[in-house]
């Protein structure tokens, strides 16, 4: 099965969230096909979606991502189904470890099996929406009489958030695709056969956040971004994958200087290379065939996410500037 390239946003916009409808037309209006939710200190991740459903129907709405721990099975089938009822054949779910600091520190919740965590819930998922009585003790969790009282007119696609292998084949194996996240467009060919060979030869869609400031003030930029970039990569589990796509030598020095205290070293040891190859930068122009090699190395869905990183960058003018409207007109 070949997948369309769909240009998505990643939402909340800034700004209030009553205020988004006028914006959201916008977004469609200018080509974006997508708009994909994220939950970890702000809006959670259903409500601007289920705002969107009313407001804009030619929007495809997803979740990248819904924590897998952070609600009951029962609570997170009531909510995909909700949402997919909603929004008939044009909601995906997707969903995802999440790390350590949401899951454990902020919500209480032992981060446990992270892995077999997200397998469950997602075969979990799969039984509740097809509308059956569970009663099923899967590995991490026990559902005792549950049934689903909505039925949605369609089946959501559920996808896996990956980095590694492991979770890489579950979304092959067992979901519907996969969502991948501070990556290169280099390192998209890394992943996404992964992903198909578990898939067996059939197609899956990828889903990419694909982190952009289109300004040309490179050096304003690349020494926010390395803010951005220790948060994340100092993370176990993104620290693993970029060893694993082969940036380790690049890193080391940066993880070497944060475990030792210094944050000030950590972000000197971060290159223009590492910032240029995970942050798309630049003219517009530029920005726009960045976000092209993404889609040329196996992409299949984008959810672009603006940065601040230049204080003197127009939120929405960025939005404007990356879309397809703007690519058309050159």
């Amino acid at each position: 099965m070949a997948f369309p390239t769909r240009p998505g946003m990643t939402v909340p916009l800034p700004g209030p969230l009553h205020s988004h409808r006028q914006k959201l037309t916008e977004l469609a209006d200018m080509g974006y096909t997508d708009i994909w939710s994220a939950e970890s200190d702000g809006a959670d991740a259903f409500t601007p979606l289920a705002l969107a459903a009313a407001w804009e129907p030619r929007l495809r709405l997803g979740t990248a991502i819904v924590p897998a721990y952070t609600r009951a099975p029962a609570c997170m089938a009531q909510s995909v189904a909700s949402m997919a009822d909603a929004a008939p054949g044009r909601f995906a779910i997707g969903i995802g470890s999440s790390s350590n600091v949401i899951v454990e520190r902020w919500n209480g919740v032992p981060f446990e099996e992270p892995y077999r965590k997200v397998r469950d819930v997602v075969r979990f998922l799969k039984d509740a929406l097809a509308g059956e009585k569970i009663k099923h003790a899967y590995d991490t969790f026990e559902v005792n009489g549950f049934r689903l009282g909505v039925r949605p007119e369609q089946t959501p696609p559920i996808l896996v958030a990956a980095l590694r292998e492991g979770m890489l084949r579950l979304a092959g194996r067992e979901a519907d695709g996969a969502i991948i996240n501070w990556l290169s467009a280099d390192d998209v060919s890394t992943v996404v056969p992964v992903v198909q060979e578990a898939a067996g030869g059939e197609g899956r869609e990828i889903v990419a956040r694909i982190f952009c400031c289109p300004s040309e003030n490179a050096d304003v930029v690349r020494a926010a971004a390395r803010y951005a970039i220790a948060a994340y990569l100092n993370v176990p589990v993104y620290a693993e994958f970029h060893k694993w796509v082969g940036r380790g030598d690049q890193l080391q020095g940066m993880w070497d200087a944060w475990a030792a205290g210094d944050r000030k070293a950590a972000l000197g040891e971060i290159s223009d290379d590492v910032v240029d190859q995970l942050i798309v930068h630049g003219s517009p122009a530029e920005c726009r065939a960045h976000i092209q090699a993404y889609f040329d190395n196996g992409v299949t869905t984008s959810s672009l996410a603006i940065l601040p990183l230049d204080p003197d960058l127009d939120h929405w003018q960025a939005v404007k500037d990356l879309s397809p409207a703007a690519a058309e007109a050159g």
